[in-house]
Parts: structure tokens; C-alpha cells; sequence
């Protein structure tokens, strides 16, 4: 069993998550609830919850701002919001869940799904720490993503990836170092969390970072070199993006 706090400055909302998880998650009780900044963190404080859904915006404040204020962060957390707003950019960077308004229900089982497995597991980690550093930072200064592994999440610095390449919903990962590591999570969702910061999508199962490239090979309509020596592909969509950026940098 999870116990849960539930923040939200509307009580509508309040209570139409709180009928969902009655419904689909029995693994979880609800044992207090908040509407403001202040409450929130007394409830956290008093009750000690394994799992807080936080609304992000709250009137003039935020959940952050919840945050900010605990002393300690020992529980899991599902960021919950009307749009991809101020802060989703840093909330994904740091692995950590949200779900959008009106939440759908097969996203709120499967989240609650991964709050259950890592109380489960004891995985320790520090991402709501990693997420106030990044709220610090302009979106395109990032130095540095969460990724979520089997086990445990790794803290990657931006530059150190050459390259994602798409396996289904999965992305694998290629470091410098020479290191392959698997996420499971789409390419198009790390695409679009990357666009700023550089990276290019040259095909359909390719993001790369342009750090990593030697030369354009003008064979099969182009194809990208990298300095280790692979090759990869740009598909006809993508040209004219990509040599842009190239010639940009």
C-alpha cells in the first residue's frame, strides 16, 4: 500500500483524483489533502507520505515552491498540470512523472505503477534535488538529464552523448565513454527535450549530437559521419534541417 497526499488549490480537482484512485489504484490511500503552499507542506511534514501528486501551478505559487520548502524529500512525486507549462521541461530532464489535466487513467495507473516499483526497490535517488537545480537554469543551459534505467537513474551530462537511436518505444543511448544505455521512453519525447540544447534529428531512429560530427557523406542522398566512425542516416525530410544547423555551428 502507497499512502498519498494529494495538492491541488482546486477542490475540484482535488476530489475527481482522489475518484480515480478509489476506482483504479486500490494500492493507494489518500490520507490528507491540500489546496495551498503552506498546507501542503504541514501535511507532508505531519503525515510523511510515500507518494505526493503536486499540482504545479497554485494560484501565485507553485509546487516547486512546495518543494523548496521540505527539509527533507523522502517520497516519490507526480507532477500534475493543465499544460505543458513553466517547469515540464525540468521535471522531464529529471525522469520524474506528470500527468496532464484531465488526467488520463492508464497514465495515472502506469504512473502510480513506477512510484509503486521504486518504494518497491528502494531505488534511491536524488531527482527532486536535481529538478530545483534545474528550475535554476534557462532551458537551453542544461548540462546535465536523468535517465531512467532497469535498477537505478543516471545522471548524464548533455555533452558526453553522441547519439540516441530509437528501438520502438525504447531509446538506446550512446556515450562517449563507449557506454550504451537503454531508456524506456520514445525518441520523439527525447527529441523534442533535446531540440534546444543542439541535438539533431536526421531520421525517424536517429538523434545526434552535432558536437559528434566529422562530415556530411553526399552517398545515398546524405549520411552523416561521425568522429567514431559510424555512419548515420538523414532521411529526405530532414536535409535541409540538418545542414542548416550544420552550418550554423
Amino acid at each position: 500500500m502507497m499512502r498519498a497526499v494529494l495538492i491541488d488549490d482546486e477542490i475540484s480537482n482535488l476530489e475527481n483524483l482522489r475518484a480515480l484512485l478509489e476506482k483504479h489504484c486500490p494500492q493507494v490511500t489518500v490520507i490528507a489533502t491540500a489546496q495551498n503552499v503552506s498546507d501542503a507542506v504541514d501535511a507532508i511534514e505531519k503525515y510523511l507520505p510515500d507518494l505526493v501528486f503536486l499540482d504545479i501551478q497554485m494560484g501565485d505559487k507553485t509546487g516547486f515552491d512546495v518543494l523548496k520548502l521540505l527539509p527533507s524529500r523522502n517520497f516519490e512525486v507526480v507532477f500534475v498540470t493543465a499544460y505543458d507549462q513553466y517547469g515540464i521541461q525540468a521535471v522531464k530532464f529529471a525522469a520524474l512523472d506528470y500527468l496532464l489535466k484531465p488526467i488520463d487513467i492508464e497514465e495515472l495507473i502506469n504512473s502510480v505503477n513506477k512510484a509503486g516499483y521504486k518504494l518497491a526497490t528502494q531505488i534511491q535517488t536524488s531527482q527532486l534535488d536535481f529538478l530545483l537545480q534545474q528550475l535554476k537554469k534557462p532551458e537551453t543551459n542544461v548540462r546535465k538529464i536523468a535517465l531512467q534505467m532497469q535498477g537505478e537513474i543516471r545522471y548524464v551530462i548533455l555533452s558526453e552523448i553522441v547519439r540516441c537511436e530509437a528501438d520502438n518505444t525504447y531509446t538506446h543511448f550512446f556515450l562517449s565513454s563507449g557506454e550504451k544505455i537503454l531508456v524506456s521512453k520514445s525518441l520523439k519525447e527525447y527529441a523534442d527535450l533535446l531540440h534546444p540544447n543542439g541535438f539533431l534529428r536526421t531520421h525517424q531512429s536517429h538523434l545526434v549530437n552535432p558536437k559528434y560530427v566529422k562530415s556530411w557523406l553526399k552517398e545515398d542522398g546524405g549520411i552523416l559521419l561521425l568522429i567514431s566512425g559510424e555512419k548515420i542516416p538523414i532521411s529526405k525530410p530532414n536535409r535541409d534541417t540538418v545542414k542548416q544547423a550544420l552550418q550554423l555551428l
